[in-house]
């Protein structure tokens, strides 16, 4: 069992004939990630990368039986692409696309809601499960295969809590890149919910920041389940002037409870181990699992 992808995953690229689906194809193909095909419309019947590549995702999902999809098509064109993998059956669908309209993803985390899909992002890494499937653009050879899942709003502290997690002498089970949009697929809680379910995962780490709600849900939600797994956190921004977008557009502080120091807090009340920096994830992760 892994969590959102595996080895035996079927996974397509929207935008495959494009120089980032391009790129980030090649690299998900060279670690070994087993990509069946791409979209791009009005190029079906063509072959790129050594892969067909098919004019709808619903040709994808009848022809090479796609069951995931990673989207790399231009912003305002990619929430009609998520709406079109849901459509066609999709069952995980990565958006890695940044700057997507917000009304856009009103519209199509609205419209995905009953389809029995998941999606991650968008403005997101994409998921890795190391050694098995890498469906986003995280640089894999960081990545080694453990029991510690990861969730994060930040793709370079998903990249530096992993490596310290590898230097720790531990691994990754799977690490989520949720993204750090004001509108997303796949919560915090929920993608923390995921690791709790999975027998596979020992402890997480869940790395948030400034602005918005989501840490303080999942710290609660963690708690009033029974902290079942230990969980370490760490909140980015601390030093944050307020009221300034940092970086992501949900970095930014709008309410009391969205500064780093009231996440922190609220973390440390449900239980979870918070560090103050991220030079210490690694080490408090041995630590936590050694006091097991």
């Amino acid at each position: 069992m892994s969590v959102l992808v595996n080895k035996d995953s079927r996974i397509i690229v929207q935008g495959f004939t494009g120089k980032e689906g391009t790129f980030h194809a090649q690299q998900m193909l060279e670690y070994g990630t087993n990509v069946v095909g791409g979209v791009t419309p009005g190029k079906g019947g063509q072959t790129h990368l050594d892969r067909p590549v098919f004019n709808t995702v619903e040709d994808a999902v009848i022809k090479a039986g796609a069951d995931t999809s990673i989207i790399f098509v231009p912003p305002a064109f990619a929430a009609d692409a998520i709406i079109e993998a849901a459509q066609a059956g999709i069952k995980v669908i990565v958006a890695i696309t940044e700057g997507i309209p917000v009304q856009d993803m009103v519209r199509a985390k609205a419209y995905i809601a009953d389809k029995g899909c998941r999606l991650i992002g968008p403005n997101c890494p994409g998921v890795i499960t190391p050694g098995e499937a890498k469906v986003g653009i995280m640089p894999g050879f960081v990545f080694k295969r453990g029991t510690i899942g990861l969730v994060s709003k930040s793709g370079t502290l998903t990249y530096e809590a992993a490596d310290q997690v590898a230097k720790a002498g531990l691994g990754i089970s799977t690490a989520i890149g949720i993204g750090g949009d004001p509108i997303i697929g796949t919560t915090t809680r929920e993608a923390v919910e995921l690791f709790m379910n999975d027998p596979e995962t020992e402890a997480i780490i869940m790395i948030g920041e400034i602005g918005g709600g989501l840490e303080a849900e999942a710290a609660r939600w963690i708690r009033a389940t029974g902290n079942k797994k230990p969980v370490i956190g760490f909140i980015a921004g601390q030093t944050a002037p307020k009221g300034r977008k940092m970086g992501h557009a949900g970095a930014i502080v709008g309410g009391a409870e969205d500064t780093a120091a009231a996440k922190m807090a609220i973390m440390a009340e449900n239980g979870i181990h918070v560090v103050d920096s991220p030079a210490q994830i690694g080490a408090t992760v041995k630590r936590v699992l050694s006091e097991k």
